[in-house]
C-alpha cells in the first residue's frame, strides 16, 4: 500500500537511483525506477505515479524531452535533477512545466523533503478565487478557466507561472521576498529560492514590454519583488 504515494525515479546512474529510492522509501513512498527516458515513459504508462523525479542528462531521450511528453498527457508533479551550472536546462525544464529542480550533487534527504512538499502542494484543493477575473490593463487572467491573455492573445503560462502572476495581481503594490513567495505561491516552508528567481524571469519575458527593464514585476532591492499596476 502506498502511504505517501508512488514516485517514479528516472536516472541513468544506478547509484543515484538506488540512493534516491532508499531515502524515498524511508519517507514512506513506493518507488519505481527507470534507467533512461524510453524506459521511464514506458514505466509511467504502465503504472502512473503520483510524482516523477527526472534527470535531465540521459542518453537517448533526455529528461527535457521526457518532461515535454509527460506534459502532453499529464499534470503529474515533476522534480528535475540538473547538474551544477546547467542553468539553461533548469530554465528549460521549468518552461516545459516542471514543478521544481534539485541541483546535483544533492542531499538525498533534502530531495525526499522536496518531493514530500511538492506532492503536498499538488494535492491541496485549489481555493475558490476571490475574483473570477484579475486584470492590469491589457493583461487579463480568467481564474476559473486558468487562462491568461495579453493584448487579446493567450499567454503560454506554465501552472506555476500562472499561480505566481495571479498572486501578484491579487496583491499589487506589496513587496514580497523570495522566501515569502516560495511559501505563499509554492506552499513550501523551505527550498531553493532561486526557483522563484527563475520563474520571475520567465514571467517577465512573457508579460513585460521590455523584460530587461521590467515595469510590472519590479525588483525591490534588498527585499524581493513587487507588482505595480498600470505601469505598462
Amino acid at each position: 500500500m502506498d502511504e505517501q504515494g508512488r514516485v517514479l525515479v528516472v536516472d541513468d546512474d544506478e547509484t543515484v537511483r538506488d540512493v534516491v529510492r532508499r531515502y524515498l522509501e524511508l519517507a514512506g513512498f513506493t518507488v519505481d525506477m527507470a534507467g533512461d527516458g524510453t524506459e521511464g515513459l514506458r514505466a509511467f504508462t504502465a503504472r502512473p505515479p503520483d510524482l516523477v523525479v527526472l534527470d535531465v542528462m540521459m542518453p537517448g531521450i533526455n529528461g527535457l524531452e521526457v518532461c515535454k511528453r509527460l506534459r502532453q498527457v499529464s499534470q503529474v508533479p515533476i522534480v528535475m535533477l540538473t547538474a551544477l551550472g546547467e542553468e539553461e536546462n533548469r530554465i528549460a525544464g521549468l518552461q516545459l512545466g516542471a514543478d521544481d529542480y534539485v541541483t546535483k550533487p544533492f542531499s538525498p534527504r533534502e530531495l525526499a523533503l522536496r518531493v514530500t512538499s511538492v506532492l503536498r502542494r499538488a494535492r491541496m484543493p485549489r481555493p475558490e478565487p476571490a475574483a473570477e477575473e484579475l486584470a492590469d490593463g491589457n493583461l487579463t487572467l480568467q481564474m476559473g478557466a486558468r487562462q491568461a491573455t495579453l493584448n487579446g492573445a493567450e499567454l503560454p503560462l506554465t501552472t506555476r507561472e500562472f499561480d505566481l502572476l495571479a498572486f501578484f495581481l491579487a496583491h499589487p503594490g506589496v513587496a514580497y521576498s523570495r522566501a515569502d513567495l516560495l511559501e505563499k505561491v509554492w506552499g513550501w516552508d523551505f527550498g531553493d529560492q532561486s526557483t522563484v528567481t527563475v520563474h520571475v524571469r520567465r514571467l517577465r519575458e512573457k508579460i513585460e514590454p521590455e523584460p530587461a527593464k521590467p515595469v510590472r514585476v519590479a525588483t525591490v532591492w534588498g527585499v524581493g519583488y513587487r507588482y505595480d499596476l498600470g505601469k505598462s
